[in-house]
């Protein structure tokens, strides 16, 4: 059987997730000290690829919403992975705003929680650009 809270938390964090509400997830299960990695930086911005804190990570997402317009987003699982660790598939139809190019994006993200069930990390990782 999983832990409890692990079930708890990765279930509660995709269901945010498929209903746009990823703000909300993030107030109710993040911890205010919790870690975003990205798999690389990202071209043409200043923002670094590892975000600490609860406020860094929020305003990764408000960048990343003001320079992308979504069509569509999706989140598979979760997927657990012994005590701590979850993962999250997420499939995303957007447009970048500046130059106009619409991409379809995949990714995973992977999530650490601690005792009581919070997340205290976050990673991504992404298929082979071609």
């Amino acid at each position: 059987m999983f832990n409890e809270k692990l079930v708890k938390t990765a279930k509660s964090l995709a269901e945010y997730c498929r209903m746009g509400q990823e703000d909300k997830g993030m107030d109710e299960l993040y911890a205010q000290d919790c870690v975003s990695v990205e798999a690389l930086e990202m071209p043409g911005t200043d923002m670094p690829r590892e975000a600490k804190g609860l406020d860094a990570i929020k305003a990764k997402g408000e960048w990343w919403y003001a320079n992308n317009e979504v069509h569509s987003a999706s989140a598979e699982g979760p997927f657990l992975h012994g005590e701590d660790t979850f993962s999250l598939i997420f499939d995303m139809d957007v447009t970048d705003k500046d130059s106009g190019n619409r991409m379809q994006m995949r990714e995973v993200g992977l999530y650490t929680v601690d005792a009581d069930g919070m997340i205290i990390r976050e990673a991504f990782f992404y298929p082979p650009f071609e």
